[in-house]
């Protein structure tokens, strides 16, 4: 899949907002807020159920990975979640 495709796929879901459970959240990460090399994924199936986390790393930056990108949307779509929730901007490591 196209990374501007999986992007505006991904976009359009946390643009939806919060609409209860299961939920997604997306936050990366990386040594500066130019460049994220990490990604971080949180399934929350149900309200105070156990957080599974999922990571990725890039030698680039992962927003414009498209293989990190694809399978972002992947699991998305796999999970059937309701909300998918993203951080913006790079959080510093």
């Amino acid at each position: 899949m196209n990374v501007d495709k999986a992007k505006k796929r991904i976009a359009k879901q946390v643009k939806k907002g919060f609409k209860g459970y299961p939920q997604i959240s997306i936050e990366y990460f990386g040594e500066s807020a130019d460049c994220a090399t990490a990604v971080s994924v949180q399934f929350v199936l149900e309200e105070g159920a156990e957080v599974q986390t999922e990571r990725f790393n890039s030698k680039t930056d992962a927003r414009e990975c498209e293989v990190i990108q694809t399978a972002l949307v992947k699991i998305i779509d796999r999970a059937n979640v309701s909300s998918v929730i993203e951080t913006t901007g790079v959080s510093i490591i």
